[in-house]
């Protein structure tokens, strides 16, 4: 992660199911839909301003340690989230193994 995004606070926001980080006045997201203790990132988006400089990486990062820290499965629908994990392969430690994308993680 970018030492700049560091201090960036993740904010899980239920009313929008949304983790949210906010960088030079602008707010990057992934959507996400939970049941029990699995949750599915569905969508990653990151303002066109703040986009290129690492934002989406240190979002990704840290959801997955908000997940694995609330105790939390993962769904990585998301293709960013998934490419992610791919290129990171100590977080498939969090993925539920009956994702269907399981064993091209």
């Amino acid at each position: 992660m970018e030492k700049e995004y560091k201090n960036s606070s993740l904010v899980n926001n239920k009313t929008q199911n949304r983790f949210e980080i906010v960088v030079n006045d602008s707010i990057a997201f992934i959507d996400y839909t939970e049941k029990d203790k699995q949750v599915a990132l569905v969508h990653t988006e990151v303002p066109e301003v703040i986009g290129g400089k690492g934002v989406a990486a240190a979002l990704v990062e840290k959801t997955l340690y908000y997940l694995e820290n609330n105790n939390k499965s993962l769904l990585p629908l998301c293709p960013y989230v998934f490419a992610y994990i791919k290129r990171h392969p100590e977080w498939k430690r969090i993925v539920d193994e009956r994702f269907q994308g399981y064993n091209k993680l």
